[in-house]
């Protein structure tokens, strides 16, 4: 039985007669697609088909067993969340798992991350974003997905409003997907929650990015650490601060930021009265940058911010005498650094 795909990247699911339809579980069609696929049925499924939850991560389940999988997931009622974790299920048991979700009304939650789904994955579960009103948390951590992938999510992020939670961590998403995913987050009325980590978004595409977080008026918590925004970055990462209103979590650690980049995001944080967590930590912007940063919030009479980051950077005494001075007026903020210059740390015997 071979897989073939249409012109969405989706894979045919119908293996036989439509004689489930009173199958809620699913069992009777998994068990006829094994057949047909030619793949060993998985007992921890069968053991779990009537769970809310079901985790399948490291079961080498392979395009055809992915394929078997989901065509029971069509008529399946229990499962909510479902974990597919390291399968290697390549583009095509992507596409099996993308069309079962676009009929699917139940899983709420899916895990397909370290699945090789590559661009072809990504256009297949791109047109199930489109049409899908349940699914609220995805993540698709480390499947090789490019800037081509992101040419296909980012028209579906504007399209899909009820996707809460989308990570994209872990994969090669470059300036071009920077570009791309920031004109789109600024439409987006759906996610609170975006990861980009480890990625190699920089330059424009890190801006034009910044710039599509300065716009989107939902989004919570963003990381975008490991990647390399630099000062361009940086910059545009400023002005959003100065625009957003909504903005909560902001990790930007690992990006390449010089002084010059943490004094304009010391100028977005004077005003924004959201933040609570900033994470900038092993970037080097020098006590300098530190001490800029720490000093906005200060001034900042509207601050919410509750954490600063820093660790990885050596300050200097100048701003340990900045911080106790916040503290006083900040009690709760809790301001991390990688040690103080001058100072060796104790070690016990």
């Amino acid at each position: 039985e071979s897989l073939t795909l249409d012109g969405d990247g989706d894979t045919d699911l119908e293996l036989g007669e439509k004689d489930e339809a009173c199958d809620l579980t699913g069992k009777t069609s998994y068990m006829k697609a094994c057949e047909k696929l030619h793949v060993v049925p998985a007992s921890r499924f069968l053991e779990n088909i009537q769970n809310s939850e079901l985790a399948l991560m490291h079961r080498g389940l392979g395009p055809k067993g992915t394929k078997a999988l989901a065509v029971s997931l069509v008529t399946n009622t229990s499962i909510q969340r479902l974990n597919l974790q390291d399968n290697w299920m390549e583009g095509m048991g992507g596409a099996a798992v993308a069309k079962m979700l676009k009929e699917n009304r139940h899983i709420t939650e899916v895990d397909l991350s370290d699945n090789n789904l590559g661009d072809l994955g990504a256009r297949a579960i791109s047109a199930m974003l489109k049409v899908n009103t349940t699914l609220v948390r995805l993540h698709l951590s480390g499947n090789r997905l490019t800037d081509q992938s992101a040419e296909c999510l980012g028209p579906a992020l504007v399209t899909n409003s009820t996707l809460q939670h989308l990570d994209l961590s872990h994969n090669s998403l470059g300036d071009h997907a920077g570009r791309t995913l920031g004109d789109c987050l600024s439409e987006n009325t759906g996610l609170r929650s975006l990861c980009l980590v480890w990625n190699c978004i920089r330059g424009r595409g890190a801006a034009r990015l910044a710039n599509g977080l300065g716009g989107n008026v939902f989004l919570r918590t963003v990381d975008l650490s490991c990647n390399y925004f630099g000062k361009e970055g940086a910059i545009a990462l400023g002005q959003a601060l100065k625009e957003n209103n909504m903005l909560e979590e902001l990790n930007v650690s690992n990006n390449q930021i010089p002084p010059e980049g943490a004094i304009h995001l010391a100028l977005g944080l004077r005003v924004n009265k959201t933040i609570k967590l900033l994470n900038i930590g092993r970037n080097p912007i020098l006590t300098t940058g530190c001490f800029r940063i720490l000093q906005s919030v200060q001034e900042n009479s509207g601050s919410s911010m509750e954490t600063l980051d820093f660790s990885g950077i050596t300050v200097n005494q100048e701003f340990g005498d900045l911080c106790r001075a916040v503290k006083e007026a900040l009690p709760e903020l809790r301001v991390k650094h990688g040690g103080t210059m001058g100072t060796l740390r104790k070690v016990k015997p």
